[in-house]
């Protein structure tokens, strides 16, 4: 069976790390073009990031041919140079013997990444990539949003 071939740019952002974040994605299939973005009113990027390439990939119905584009090195890297696979050996723990952060999310990417045969790619932030700079737009203006409906709530 031949896998349908996404393409998935995504991004994370945080207004103060830790503070409201929110993340972006842009999946694309063919001719079609998909954009989502989410807001959580207390995080970290680096939280935002894997959100995003989860979101993302939740989307799929079915097992895909991905390639995901993140400007995120600590989460390309994480499959690229096998972190997660040294992770899960040493029991969630990382190099220094302490829990890993964000394992909660790490274990659903986990999940994904059997379900789809996904190539994790980086690429860099903020240099005119216009789908990457699409998702940081989106992340963005998600959190300016949550901001706005969250002062909105409290008057």
């Amino acid at each position: 069976m031949t896998l349908k071939k996404v393409i998935i740019y995504t991004d994370g952002a945080c207004s103060g790390n830790p503070g409201p974040g929110g993340w972006g994605a842009v999946l694309r299939y063919g001719q079609h073009t998909k954009e989502v973005s989410g807001y959580e009113e207390m995080t970290t990027n680096q939280r935002m990031e894997l959100t995003a390439a989860i979101e993302a990939l939740e989307l799929l119905k079915e097992p895909c041919e991905v390639e995901l584009y993140s400007d995120s090195a600590y989460l390309i890297n994480a499959f690229k140079q096998k972190w997660l696979q040294k992770w899960l050996h040493n029991g969630w723990l990382n190099s220094q013997k302490k829990p890993v952060e964000n394992m909660d999310l790490w274990k659903k990417l986990l999940n994904l990444n059997a379900k789809h045969n996904i190539k994790w790619i980086k690429v860099k932030g903020h240099a005119g990539n216009p789908h990457n700079e699409k998702c940081d737009e989106l992340a963005r203006k998600a959190i300016a949003q949550g901001l706005f409906a969250q002062q909105s709530r409290q008057s």
